[in-house]
C-alpha cells in the first residue's frame, strides 16, 4: 500500500514536472514570435509618446490623463524608464497634451503598436446630469533617434521662443522664461518642452524630440510616403478609434484593429495592455 501512494506521489510530481515544461515552452514560443514581429529597424530604441485630448472637452482632457497614468503604469510594469518632456494642464480637469520618453530595450517597437485614436464611454464626472459622455485623445510615437545618426537641421529653418512654464514643475519653472518652443519653419513642426529649470536643458529636450519628428518623415518619404508626419495622424474623433474603453452601461475594452475584448476595464487603465499590444505585432 505505501508503494502505491508513493508510485501516485511519484506520478503526480511527473505529471506537474510535464506541465511546467509545457507552459515553459508556451512561453519562449510566445517570446519568440514577439521579437520576430519586432524586427523593423526602430523596434529597439526608445520612444517618444505623444497624448492630445481630443473631442470632448473637460471629458477628453481627463481622458488624456487617464491614458498617460496608462502608459506610466505599463513602462513601470516593463521595467521601462519615463521621462516628461513636455506637460500641458486641462482648463478645469486633466491634461490638453502630454509628451514622454519610454527608455529601455524594444520600447519603440511596442509602443508603435498604440499609435492611434483611444476613445471612451462613460458617465461624465464633470456632467450635472450625469448623462453618459464620449471623449476622444490620440496617442502618436516617435523612435528616439541615436545619436550616431545624423540629422542636418539648419539654424535658419528654426523659430525658437522661450516662454514661461505653465505645467507642473514647482515654483522655479513659473518665475523664469526657461521653457523652449522650437518651431521647424520648412516643415511646421513645432515642438517644446518646459518640464527642466534650465531653458537650455530644455532646449536641448525639444531638439531631440524635434529630430525624431523628421527622421519619422523622411523614413515616410523613403517608402513613398510623401505626406507630412502629422497629415499621418486620424482625427481624434468618432470613426478613427483603434480601442474602445467602455465604462457604461458596461464594462469592456476592445481593439478594433484584432476584435480583442477585455471585461476587466480597470487592470487596463492601470496598465494591463501587453494583450492588446502583443495581439496587434502578432497579427502583422
Amino acid at each position: 500500500m505505501m508503494l502505491d501512494m508513493a508510485l501516485d506521489e511519484s506520478d503526480t510530481d511527473t505529471i506537474e514536472e510535464v506541465y511546467h515544461e509545457i507552459e515553459a515552452i508556451d512561453k519562449e514560443i510566445s517570446k519568440l514570435s514577439l521579437e520576430l514581429m519586432l524586427d523593423e529597424e526602430d523596434d529597439k530604441k526608445n520612444a517618444i509618446v505623444s497624448i492630445n485630448a481630443g473631442a470632448g472637452g473637460t471629458d477628453a482632457q481627463d481622458w488624456a490623463e487617464m491614458l498617460f497614468r496608462m502608459y506610466m503604469r505599463w513602462t513601470e510594469r516593463k521595467g521601462f524608464q519615463a521621462k516628461i518632456i513636455d506637460f500641458q494642464p486641462g482648463d478645469e480637469a486633466g491634461i490638453k497634451s502630454v509628451t514622454f520618453t519610454a527608455s529601455g530595450e524594444y520600447a519603440y517597437g511596442y509602443l508603435r503598436a498604440e499609435k492611434g485614436v483611444h476613445r471612451l464611454v462613460r458617465i461624465s464626472p464633470f456632467n450635472a446630469s450625469h448623462k453618459r459622455q464620449t471623449s476622444f485623445a490620440s496617442v502618436f510615437v516617435y523612435p528616439e533617434i541615436d545619436k550616431t545618426i545624423v540629422i542636418d537641421i539648419d539654424d535658419k529653418d528654426l523659430r525658437i521662443d522661450v516662454f514661461r512654464a505653465s505645467g507642473a514643475g514647482g515654483q522655479h519653472v513659473n518665475k523664469t522664461s526657461s521653457a523652449v518652443r522650437i518651431t521647424h519653419l520648412p516643415t511646421g513642426i513645432a515642438v517644446q518642452c518646459q518640464q527642466e529649470k534650465s531653458q537650455h536643458r530644455n532646449k536641448e529636450m525639444a531638439m531631440k524630440v524635434l529630430k525624431a519628428r523628421l527622421y519619422q518623415q523622411e523614413k515616410l518619404k523613403q517608402d513613398e510616403k510623401k505626406q507630412k508626419l502629422h497629415d499621418s495622424k486620424d482625427d481624434i474623433a468618432w470613426g478613427s478609434q483603434i480601442r474602445s474603453y467602455v465604462l457604461h452601461p458596461y464594462q469592456m475594452v476592445k481593439d478594433h484593429r484584432i476584435n480583442l475584448e477585455v471585461g476587466d476595464v480597470n487592470s487596463v487603465l492601470d496598465g494591463a495592455i501587453d494583450p492588446f499590444i502583443e495581439g496587434v505585432l502578432l497579427s502583422r
